[in-house]
């Protein structure tokens, strides 16, 4: 039967709801009772894996299409994903001071009534910085998982690329959303729109969607968290800056953060050699938390599809190296 440590990380990955390493574990069950000989039991475990994958799929699909969505977001269809996170910060693997920023909004968003009474109003407009890979996108949907919100995410280059000429009255009708809807609304890839005026590349349109999303933050009472995310901060206009209530960078992992990824995503899986995880964590220096995922992943699918009982470290290691080049 299953190994004791496969069982322990199948419970986990499904109290967590981290539906991709339960069914990996599940799977990785599966080949070790395969190779055992009890090829039936094997083919069942599989069997019953596959019709599970393909259930949750059109269940997903359901809700999603079951999310309410006004009038306006109707006519933005193209413009905004929307859909109810699965996870909180406590899922993400954090720099000290960005977890103690994201804490803090938390923590004034659940005490707004208290706040009010004192007119004041919660931390709601964000500006997150940094390299891709490093979180941002995923810090939206932990933080609308925290407070039981809807994240809506706004495709920005789709605004400037679709909508040339109707652009700032899409703008309008998303600032529009946030007042009927409350939720985290995440302009992602914002430097599309927010570059700094005064460049010369397609001066007319960009210039006129700035200024309309500078006026239109301004303006913005919502009870809705404004999220703007970019990886190239140096390149926004300075008046953008002032229109958002903090401002967070979020840096590459240090050694510290990525022995906790790499805990996190070989939880359940032995290393085919008793390498330190100090040593595999120098090998991901320079690299980006999703970098250092997709390694670990791709280590673990390579042992799941060639039959193997552990996860190769030299694989995992190889895997690190090529994401830098």
């Amino acid at each position: 039967m299953a190994a004791a440590e496969q069982i322990k990380s199948l419970i986990k990955s499904f109290g967590d709801g981290d539906e991709s390493r339960f069914f990996a574990t599940a799977m990785q069950i599966a080949a070790s009772e395969a190779r055992k000989g009890h090829t039936t039991f094997a083919q069942e475990l599989k069997n019953l894996i596959e019709r599970a994958k393909k259930e949750r799929s059109n269940s997903f699909l359901d809700k999603r299409k079951t999310i309410s969505i006004s009038k306006p977001k109707r006519e933005l269809n193209e413009l905004i994903e929307v859909f109810q996170p699965k996870i909180k910060l406590n899922d993400m693997v954090l720099d000290k001071q960005v977890r103690e920023s994201l804490d803090r909004v938390v923590e004034e968003q659940r005490k707004v009534d208290l706040l009010r009474q004192h007119n004041l109003t919660p931390k709601r407009k964000l500006l997150l910085t940094g390299i891709p890979g490093c979180g941002k996108t995923m810090t939206a949907q932990a933080l609308a998982g925290e407070l039981g919100l809807t994240v809506f995410i706004i495709r920005l280059d789709g605004l400037m690329s679709k909508f040339m000429g109707e652009s700032i009255a899409k703008l309008r009708m998303i600032f529009d959303a946030m007042e009927d809807h409350r939720g985290v609304y995440l302009f992602d890839e914002f430097d599309s729109i927010g570059a700094q005026r005064d460049q010369g590349q397609d001066v007319g349109e960009i210039k006129r969607v700035l200024n309309s999303f500078l006026i239109n933050i301004e303006k913005d009472q919502s009870n809705s968290i404004v999220i703007a995310a970019t990886n190239l901060p140096d390149s926004l206009d300075k008046a953008l800056f002032r229109r958002f209530d903090d401002i967070i960078r979020y840096p590459l992992p240090e050694i510290g953060e990525i022995k906790k990824v790499l805990k996190k995503n070989l939880y359940g899986f032995s290393l085919s050699t008793k390498t330190s995880l100090d040593k595999i964590a120098k090998q991901a220096i320079g690299l980006s938390y999703s970098d250092i995922v997709g390694a670990c992943e791709e280590a673990i699918k390579e042992m799941i599809i060639f039959s193997k009982t552990k996860v190769t470290v030299s694989s995992l290691m190889t895997s690190l190296e090529k994401r830098k080049l």
